[in-house]
């Protein structure tokens, strides 16, 4: 029999039945469409974070206090140790010991609101060194100017914020010069940064408090020790060699022995951007095996309706075999069948995935930025093409296989 009379046969029986063929090819549809859509979602975030890490530079280092951190709960438990002190960042700064490190400076976090005259509002508060904001993301102040190395030391309680928290505590009136209160200590502003959005997922400069980290270990948190170490490098060539010098100045200093795990943990820009592509990857994996599950679903389902179809058309199979149609023709056919059942699912799923994709990526920008982008995984097209084929050739096997095994006779007197 030739293939493209097969063909033919097979297209008829499907347009003969098309409610039927509709309600079969639903669930692949369903399938293949979330399938698109996670994968896209999830190529984009990741595109968008990694961008995001790109924009600190490839000579950013961090230390953390603790071991890696593989999770969240390792992050929470890491920033109440205190196994970085003032004596590493002296040790740091030493040319001797680390001759790469271009610049240095600690960072804390201070959870607390801030207020001025009646108006509270609760910002991101960072201990840090503020024209840092200029170095890693290029973002200099509206109004005023960041302040100073001199201010750190004398443990100035001065502050930059950002343009949110200017709005919210000053609306319109001239915020420079004006004392604001975190916790219970009155810090003068004397920068405002200007609109810059958020700089990463986890960072709004616009609702940013800079204040000198001296000031808030001492005079805010009460504590001896950093949360985590910033450091640049000369350039992005020498990061490798000056994570081994860093490493080997401050294992010295806390006096570890060889084989003890380090009370420290260092990450350069390449490990951000591993973690978080393996993050990234292993969340598009599982979503996506989730989604799968209406893929064996639907291929249920197609089995079902071919087993249904070989029983009606049991005289119309004894009829071909009578006229010479070959075991091997018949289950060809219904296989094409089955196999082209799932390819329309595939294709239509594939379309409309996209389409979804599509109108996520609109609101997942308005809701995160104008950095979300429109992302189509090809790997995801392909796989749903793969897979529509393979679930149309593995269920339709069994009823093609039955119908091929039908005896000509048997077939002719069915009712």
């Amino acid at each position: 029999m030739h293939i493209r009379f097969i063909l033919q046969t097979s297209l008829k029986a499907i347009i003969t039945n098309k409610s039927r063929s509709v309600l079969t090819v639903l669930g692949i549809v369903i399938g293949i469409s979330s399938i698109v859509l996670i994968m896209s979602i999830g190529q984009a975030a990741e595109s968008l974070i990694l961008r995001e890490v790109e924009t600190l530079g490839g000579n950013f280092v961090q230390i953390n206090p603790g071991k890696e951190m593989k999770g969240p709960s390792d992050m929470a438990t890491n920033l109440l140790l205190d196994s970085l002190k003032e004596r590493d960042i002296k040790a740091l700064k030493n040319k001797s010991n680390v001759p790469d490190l271009k610049d240095i400076t600690p960072s804390l976090m201070v959870p607390s609101s801030v207020s001025y005259k009646g108006e509270i509002y609760r910002p991101t508060i960072l201990g840090w060194t503020a024209d840092w904001l200029g170095k890693l993301y290029d973002i200099y102040p509206a109004e005023g100017n960041y302040f100073t190395e001199d201010d750190i030391k004398s443990r100035r309680a001065v502050a930059v914020i950002g343009q949110k928290v200017k709005e919210e505590l000053f609306g319109s009136a001239d915020a420079i010069g004006e004392k604001i209160k975190i916790k219970n200590k009155y810090f003068r502003i004397v920068a405002i940064l200007p609109p810059s959005g958020s700089v990463s997922s986890f960072m709004d400069v616009d609702k940013f408090i800079v204040i000198p980290y001296s000031v808030a270990q001492k005079y805010i948190l009460g504590i001896d020790y950093y949360q985590e170490i910033h450091i640049m490098a000369q350039s992005e060539a020498v990061v490798p060699r000056m994570v081994e010098d860093i490493k080997l100045t401050l294992r010295d200093l806390h006096d570890i022995e060889e084989g003890e795990d380090d009370d420290f943990s260092v990450t350069t820009q390449g490990d951000i951007i591993d973690t978080i592509k393996l993050v990234t990857d292993v969340l598009t994996i599982l979503l996506t095996s989730v989604a799968a599950i209406s893929l064996v679903v639907g291929g249920v389902g197609i089995m079902n309706i071919m087993l249904v179809s070989v029983t009606e058309r049991t005289q119309e199979i004894g009829l071909r075999k009578a006229l010479g149609a070959t075991s091997k023709n018949v289950l060809t056919q219904f296989l094409i069948e089955s196999i082209i059942l799932t390819a329309m699912g595939g294709i239509i799923g594939i379309i409309l995935g996209i389409g979804l994709s599509f109108l996520s990526a609109l609101v997942l920008a308005k809701a995160v930025g104008p950095g979300w982008q429109f992302s189509v995984s090809i790997q995801a097209i392909f796989l749903g093409l793969g897979v529509a084929g393979s679930v149309g050739l593995i269920f339709g096997f069994y009823p093609a296989r039955k119908a091929a095994k039908l005896s000509p006779i048997e077939a002719l007197r069915h009712e």
